[in-house]
């Protein structure tokens, strides 16, 4: 079954019917969903799919000779073109009286093995852009490839694309279409475990407990998310150990360059660039306090939930886990899982409020949001604030997310109120955000102030369910 990704299938579609040439760039991680995006858009349409493999031209260019030719004559041929040029010109003569898609995806692995390929692409864009019908996919695993080969300035391909999609996770109210059958609070577990990646997704099994699905998923050694962080690194960087090293250190606590450098061992102008590579891979998050650019506040933290229940827990629990001590090694996980929780549900809250503020149902129409984090000049202690957005210099939103299993009371709603005096705006919204509800008392206050929004995550569940 197909889930979700309705925007990208809309433009593409939209690409599809303008009738003239096109030609869409599609990346993004690993087991992110890239190709069944594309299976489905061309499911229904006349098109050549070809996927390139870690091999050398002649094989590649078998290959897709097969492809185009089973395509044009019906029946497969041990025919093959003599070189890429003429396979693809083949193709673009093909489309220039009715409408083909072709898709060439994991392309990195074809034009690395071929150095001109890029350049034969230029030169047939070039020549039959306006005489071709073609719909050219280009898609491709390494995002670094992709951006520095493909979308770069000095890439022989720049210029040409008429589009470029790059797939990320799915959010959360996504990734709960995984999950039908599970309670209200399993849901957002499980998406705390595997994150938005929809191959990591169908690893959940709906049917038995998430403590059972964190024995089966990641405790057990030949199960399928076990080895996949260390074989991601190993065909995204050429170092694999020290990036391991980089994002166990941010698993455990290490937020700053320096704390991560100590961690690690290395110099903190080398964690940087390695710090760098992995946000640019969508693993690592980098954030400053929201409203700053100060680089010195800058802290890092792991983007991925799979990653980052994966090097939070499997690492130091490496030796008793392939030793087959399942029960231990949960126990020792156990007692942290409702602490790892508060940033997973920090960021469920942050995209409930920006799928309010697209759908048109937001109190305050701001224009981004983030955390912040600094000291009070009053108290000379160090200040959190969860969420803030701003709509413009007058108005901003303020919200705070607890993830405990008690009501929340009065004193978060009045620490929230005061805190928001760090910020000189006349106008302020705020949240709270509770797993599981608010005590009278903070209802009575939220109701006395008039600007106070009391959101409790079955409130976040039924309004994805409804939008």
């Amino acid at each position: 079954m197909f889930i979700g990704r309705k925007y990208e299938l809309l433009q593409l579609n939209r690409l599809y019917n303008s009738g003239k040439f096109e030609f869409a760039v599609i990346y993004g991680r690993r087991r992110v969903g890239k190709t069944a995006i594309i299976n489905e858009f061309v499911k229904d349409k006349n098109a050549i799919c070809f996927t390139g493999v870690e091999t050398n031209a002649k094989q590649n260019l078998e290959n897709l000779s097969e492809c185009i030719l089973e395509f044009s004559t019906g029946m497969k041929t041990d025919t093959a073109f003599s070189n890429f040029q003429s396979a693809l010109e083949y193709v673009f003569k093909l489309s220039e009286n009715k409408r083909l898609v072709l898709c060439l995806d994991e392309y990195p692995y074809v034009a690395r093995a071929s150095r001109s390929l890029a350049s034969t692409l230029q030169m047939l864009i070039d020549k039959y852009k306006d005489s071709s019908k073609l719909f050219l996919i280009l898609c491709g695993s390494s995002m670094s490839y992709i951006e520095d080969h493909v979308l770069a300035y000095k890439a022989p391909l720049y210029g040409r694309r008429t589009a470029q999609f790059k797939i990320l996770p799915f959010e959360f109210c996504e990734a709960c279409e995984y999950f039908n059958g599970m309670s209200p609070e399993d849901k957002a577990l499980a998406y705390g475990l595997v994150g938005g990646t929809p191959q990591y997704l169908l690893q959940i099994n709906n049917k038995i407990s998430i403590e059972d699905n964190i024995k089966n998923i990641f405790l057990n050694p030949v199960s399928a998310l076990y080895e996949e962080p260390n074989n991601l690194l190993k065909q995204e960087v050429r170092e694999p150990a020290i990036y391991n090293a980089v994002i166990t250190a941010i698993a455990t606590g290490a937020s700053k360059i320096s704390e991560i450098s100590t961690k690690v061992g290395e110099t903190s102008s080398t964690c940087v660039a390695y710090v760098k590579n992995l946000v640019a891979l969508g693993i690592v998050r980098k954030e400053v306090p929201y409203g700053e650019k100060s680089t010195k506040k800058t802290i890092y933290s792991i983007e991925d939930n799979m990653f980052r229940f994966w090097y939070r827990f499997v690492p130091e629990n490496s030796s008793i886990i392939s030793r087959g001590a399942v029960e231990l090694a949960y126990s020792r996980i156990a007692p942290y899982l409702s602490d790892y929780m508060g940033a997973v549900f920090e960021e469920i809250c942050k995209q409930y409020l920006w799928k309010r503020l697209l759908n048109g149902d937001s109190e305050i129409d701001f224009t981004d949001i983030g955390r912040w984090w600094g000291t009070n000049p009053k108290t000379r202690q160090q200040e959190e604030i969860d969420i803030i957005g701003s709509a413009d210099k007058n108005t901003a939103l303020f919200g705070e997310c607890k993830w405990r299993n008690e009501s929340v009371d009065l004193g978060i709603l009045e620490t929230l109120v005061e805190r928001s005096k760090l910020f000189n705006f006349d106008k302020k919204h705020f949240y709270i955000f509770s797993k599981s509800g608010f005590t009278k008392g903070c209802i009575d206050k939220a109701n006395e102030l008039g600007n106070v929004s009391l959101i409790a995550y079955d409130d976040i569940l039924k309004y994805n369910n409804e939008n």
